[in-house]
This record gives C-alpha cells, structure tokens and sequence, in this order.
C-alpha cells in the first residue's frame, strides 16, 4: 500500500508555543498547531510571530502539521514595503500641491 501525499499550505504563524511548536492560521481560516521540520531546525531557521510559512498536513489529523518553509515575504520585507509605500504617497502629494 502507497503511503498518502501530504497537503501542503500557506499559512501565518499567530502564536509560540513550547518546544519549537507554533499556532498556525492557515489562508482558508484553520488553525492547527505545527512543529519545525528537522532540516530546518538543523540549519537554525528562527521563526516569529506574524511570519508566512509553509505547513504540511496529514490526511490522517488535519489539526497537526509540520512547518517545512518559512515564506521571504515576512515582516521585514512587508515593512520595508509599506515604508516605500509611504514615501510614495508623500512624493506624489508634495507633486500635486506644486503644480498648485
């Protein structure tokens, strides 16, 4: 018999718990509790609250899973944008009260 796939989603983490366990808030709504992978663990890859991450579930037990990537878009990357966000706006309001 053929071991079942694993389903993978996209999630962000929303708390941490003991022992490298983390509440998971997946994009359709779920919250699962999920563990860091051993390769991850092995190469130090922290993880905080409010980063983007890669879980994969069982089909067994849907509410467990295991964290396996944590997404480049996090919250330094989303700062970073709103920040140049900002500046844009200003730039483009500091242009408009000039052609006054």
């Amino acid at each position: 018999m053929a071991k079942e796939e694993a389903i993978e989603m996209e999630g962000t983490v929303t708390e941490t718990l003991p022992n490298t366990h983390f509440r998971v808030q997946l994009d359709n709504g779920h919250i699962l509790i999920a563990h860091i992978s051993g390769r991850m663990r092995k190469n130090y890859i922290r993880i905080l609250m409010g980063d983007r991450v890669t879980v994969q579930l069982t089909p067994y037990d849907l509410t467990k899973g295991r964290i396996i990537f944590r997404n480049k878009d996090s919250k330094e990357v989303k700062e970073a944008k709103d920040a140049k966000e900002a500046a844009d706006a200003k730039e483009a309001a500091d242009k408009a009260k000039a052609e006054e």
